[in-house]
This record gives structure tokens, sequence and C-alpha cells, in this order.
């Protein structure tokens, strides 16, 4: 299995606890200039972006430790290129979370950072 099939299964299993929980999926891997965001969904009344990252184990260190500054202004910058290409108000109520997946203990972090 190549990364990118690899990266494909844990996003799905991130889409079906996301939908177990409620949210409404939008879009998948969604791409342009600025960045790329795995998921994009919706949570009332947040828009919901959101990042998968996933360890075997803890060799590399815990997934969300992957989520660098720099990764997180590009998912920042997708984000805003998102709601300006939907036509959507600025202070449309946004969250970044991320998904953790551990081996196959996955983790959901609600507002796991923020860029204002």
């Amino acid at each position: 299995m190549n990364q990118r099939e690899i990266g494909s299964r844990y996003e799905a299993m991130a889409v079906s606890y996301m939908q177990k929980q409620g949210m409404r999926i939008l879009r998948r891997n969604y791409y342009c200039r600025q960045g790329e965001i795995d998921i994009i969904a919706r949570e009332e009344p947040y828009l919901l972006f959101v990042e998968v990252k996933y360890r075997r184990n803890l060799c590399n260190g815990h997934p969300a430790e992957a989520i660098t500054a720099a990764k997180q202004n590009r998912i920042f910058q997708a984000a805003r290129y998102y709601l300006y290409e939907q036509q959507l108000p600025e202070d449309t109520p946004v969250r970044f979370d991320v998904v953790s997946i551990l081996g196959s203990e996955l983790q959901y972090i609600r507002d796991a950072f923020w860029q204002g």
C-alpha cells in the first residue's frame, strides 16, 4: 500500500467517525494554490476544516504534533480561499479540528488550532 492509499484509508475512517457524530461532510481533499484541506464538514453553526494525521506508532511522535505552525498557516489560507470561492461571508463561524490516528486509536480534537 502506498502513502496515498494509506492516507485515503485513514481519511475514510475519519469521515465515518465524523458522520456518526452527526457532522455533514461537504468535501474531501480540497486543493487550491494556497494549500490542501483533508475534510471540510458542517457541524452547526460551524464550518469545519479538518486535518487527518496518522502514525503507526510513536517512533516519529504523536500524529497531532506533525501539524506544524507552517502547516496550520497553509490550512488557514486554504480555508480563507474556500470561503471566498464558495462566496461565504468572512464572518462565517469556522473551526479547525484534527483527527489524530495512532495505530487503530482515533482521537477527534476540536478547536485544535486557530489563526486569526
